[in-house]
């Protein structure tokens, strides 16, 4: 089976959560800067119609399936991935890490309430964690200052909840500078984990169908899942093109 499959020039690897935890915690501990990348048809299609977003993606050292619609296009090109990794569990595991191991964590992004609520949260369910520190989301993304900030904490795992393609542009620019740290942009997680809004039911998550609970829940949500339709005619595209190579 195939490390890597390409979907519309994306390379996903192709492991297990299980495998990418295991990857990621002996890069931690060889003090590796990494950059992990969970992306879903969303992320693609950005990715796709962007040049210059498309060339970052290709920066990072991980790039999780977080996304049923994924794992599903992977089987339509004959190279079907292992399993679905949803970025939300990612950070759970790395999250249990780094209580095992007692390490510095520094989270960014989200409302100020939101990001307060999850530091708190985190604080009580993983104790031997060492907060590293917290900043909000609404700051100018482009202001070296934070990096600066942020680096000084030496932190050894970084969550970035700014949303595509924000977060991935400031992970690559503070790797570029960091000595060490697993960077991962999160999206809206923290709005999960401080209890903000609700993630979907397990019987949801089991059927893979996660996306029309947040749609029924969020209807603004229709914009970003219009991408869908054009995802899937690209997928095909592909199918067609390699079929006839």
């Amino acid at each position: 089976m195939e490390t890597k499959v390409t979907i519309l020039g994306i390379p996903f690897d192709n492991i297990t959560r299980k495998d990418f935890l295991n990857a990621l915690y002996k890069r931690m501990n060889n003090r590796q800067k990494t950059f992990l990348v969970t992306a879903n048809p969303e992320i693609v299609m950005y990715a796709h119609d962007n040049e210059d977003y498309y060339k970052l993606l290709l920066q990072a050292d991980y790039i999780a399936p977080d996304g049923i619609g994924i794992v599903k296009a992977s089987r339509t090109l004959g190279k079907p991935i292992k399993e679905r990794v949803p970025g939300y569990e990612l950070m759970l595991g790395l999250l249990e890490m780094a209580d095992l191991e007692k390490r510095n964590v520094y989270f960014i992004g989200a409302e100020e309430e939101v990001i307060e609520s999850t530091v708190s949260r985190v604080k009580k369910k993983w104790p031997n964690i060492n907060i590293a520190g917290y900043h909000h989301g609404y700051f100018n993304h482009a202001d070296p200052e934070m990096i600066e900030k942020v680096k000084a904490t030496e932190p050894d795992l970084i969550f970035v909840a700014f949303g595509f393609p924000r977060q991935e542009k400031w992970i690559s620019n503070y790797l570029s500078q960091a000595s060490h740290g697993i960077a991962v942009g999160v999206g809206g997680s923290f709005d999960v984990l401080s209890g903000k809004t609700k993630r979907a039911p397990a019987l949801i998550q089991s059927l893979h169908i996660e996306w029309l609970y947040r749609l029924v829940r969020q209807p603004s949500r229709y914009k970003r899942m219009a991408v869908l339709p054009r995802f899937i005619k690209q997928v095909y595209r592909q199918k067609k093109k390699e079929k006839g190579q």
